[in-house]
């Protein structure tokens, strides 16, 4: 059964849900051109969050859990939560850009892996896998499946296209709050895991691994949010769309 405590979303407030995930969509739109080869990450994060503010949001993960910054910012065998800094983007480099914008109290989360300039066939064909498998995910929603339908359409694409998912990391309910149940895995087994109910909101945003599943966990000063990396070093990337769970299927919030 889904574990969250949360009321479905009003009609209200699946138009504040619409709203708040085309903005989120339209930031990853608006930063796409600006994802370049001798641009700092901290530059990046600058850039969202003025866009944020100027659309009348904010930026979620600003001084959430102490998190410093209003954008993540995951280069190359990052897996998620990369912190923006001084750090310059180079040629042949991928880089996941996640954006959460908060508006009229509601979050609309999404990501994209971005590909630096001229990058590696191995990289280009690991973010096209990882696009096509948030998006096999996607599919499987539709109202009473469950998030193993989710997690194994998923994991069966990954593991066919030679490459893994992360198991201990993975998408969430979102509406109201940022982070909220059900946890939304990336690999299951059909029928299993929470029910997905009607007019509730959740993230599917596989992170998929060129070698092994295992990630090393390292801190972020004066936060307890953690950033990752594989543990093997080898490349990681992901997608991630806000997905509302409608009465008869799905309606992807961020996709613009």
């Amino acid at each position: 059964m889904l574990k969250s405590k949360s009321q479905p979303l009003s009609l209200e407030e699946v138009k504040k849900m619409q709203n708040v995930g085309r903005l989120a969509g339209q930031t990853l739109l608006f930063i796409a051109p600006y994802v370049q080869a001798g641009i700092s990450t901290n530059e990046l994060d600058r850039l969202v969050y003025q866009y944020t503010i100027d659309n009348g949001a904010q930026a979620a993960p600003l001084g959430y859990h102490g998190y410093p910054k209003s954008v993540c910012t995951s280069i190359n065998d990052i897996v998620c939560h990369g912190l923006p800094d001084e750090t310059i983007l180079k040629d042949g480099d991928i880089i996941n850009v996640d954006v959460t914008c908060v508006k009229d109290g509601f979050f609309g989360d999404t990501s994209k892996t971005f590909m630096v300039g001229n990058v590696s066939e191995n990289a280009k064909k690991l973010v096209e896998a990882a696009e096509a498998a948030m998006f096999k995910g996607i599919e499987q929603v539709a109202p009473f499946n469950t998030t193993g339908d989710i997690g194994f359409a998923i994991d069966r694409l990954v593991t066919r296209s030679g490459y893994s998912t992360v198991k201990e990391i993975g998408g969430h309910g979102i509406g109201r709050k940022f982070h909220d149940d059900p946890f939304v895995p990336s690999f299951g087994k059909k029928g299993k895991g929470d029910v997905l109910k009607p007019w509730h909101c959740i993230t599917v945003e596989p992170m998929v691994n060129e070698g092994v599943e295992e990630v090393d966990e390292f801190p972020i000063s004066g936060s307890t949010i953690r950033y990752y990396r594989t543990k093997d070093r080898k490349l990681s990337a992901q997608f991630e769309h806000t997905i509302l769970v409608t009465d008869k299927g799905f309606e992807i919030l961020t996709r613009v």
